[in-house]
């Protein structure tokens, strides 16, 4: 019976690398359902995708590949569709993104498993409940932020979680927590900042009379706010808008944003450039 795999490949740009990959897949008897590369200029890397079915197993296929991996230099994944990501959904106080995604997971929208919320406050327990989820109420006490964040490594060790996601989680992780999750963090904020720091972003922009709000889905480094871009998007406003109005504009952004940028990291679209980021259709 066959099964279908992604595989992932970032490598220096040359010559024969679409052959030799295909031509892997092909002695394999894969049948090959989309592929998609991307060659950067400026930086001389090359990035590809490649979705296919195939007898073998993961552990076959794996074993063969290395040697070509090793041959072009490859930073490459492979992984199996049929193992569905696990992942922790953090929120704070506004729930809009944690409603959004366990809906999106309810229905099979999102390719992965919602494992755990977790949050700093008790607010969305009942919300977790109502979708079976596993609610941990972590504040940050008077142990202090290292304590509570250690407790969340804990549970991300125990539950096996694949990728973290921040669903207007409104606590700053420290440089040590982001370094043993590289690459595995994902946030949603208003894109605003840094023009509109600190309290109510949205009011700040109305008082402003900005024509144009937006959010933005990134991966989280130790640098606030500076991890590589996923996905973005916009929505025009005007002056007879409350900043009530934009508020709620920027829920429906964040929401949407979040969820887009979140299917792209669990089906295997996005590959690391750097600073940068490749995400594929």
């Amino acid at each position: 019976m066959a099964s279908q795999f992604v595989l992932t490949v970032s490598c220096p740009d040359r010559l024969g690398i679409v052959y030799a990959v295909s031509g892997f897949l092909t002695r394999r008897d894969a049948n090959i359902e989309d592929s998609q590369q991307f060659s950067e200029h400026g930086s001389g890397r090359f990035f590809m995708r490649v979705e296919f079915t195939t007898a073998h197993t993961r552990d076959e296929l794996a074993v063969g590949f290395a040697e070509i991996a090793r041959e072009f230099d490859m930073d490459w994944q492979l992984h199996d569709r049929a193992v569905k990501p696990r992942v922790l959904i953090m929120a704070s106080k506004q729930g809009h993104c944690l409603n959004d995604l366990l809906y999106r997971f309810r229905i099979g929208a999102l390719h992965g498993e919602a494992a755990a919320v977790v949050s700093n406050h008790p607010d969305w327990a009942d919300l977790a409940a109502s979708s079976g989820v596993p609610f941990h109420h972590l504040a940050v006490g008077p142990a202090g932020k290292a304590t509570q964040e250690q407790q969340v490594l804990d549970l991300i060790e125990a539950e096996q979680i694949d990728v973290v996601v921040l669903a207007r989680y409104m606590q700053i992780l420290s440089p040590e927590f982001c370094a043993k999750l590289p690459g595995r963090i994902i946030n949603i904020h208003h894109s605003f900042l840094p023009s509109f720091k600190g309290a109510k972003p949205y009011h700040q922009a109305h008082a402003r009379g900005v024509k144009l709000i937006g959010a933005t889905c990134h991966y989280v480094t130790s640098d606030l706010d500076e991890g590589p871009i996923i996905d973005q998007e916009v929505a025009r406003v005007d002056h007879a808008m409350s900043p009530e109005d934009f508020v709620s504009a920027g829920r429906d952004l964040e929401s949407t944003c979040l969820a887009r940028g979140l299917a792209a990291h669990l089906d295997q679209r996005i590959l690391l450039n750097g600073h940068s980021t490749v995400v594929f259709r």
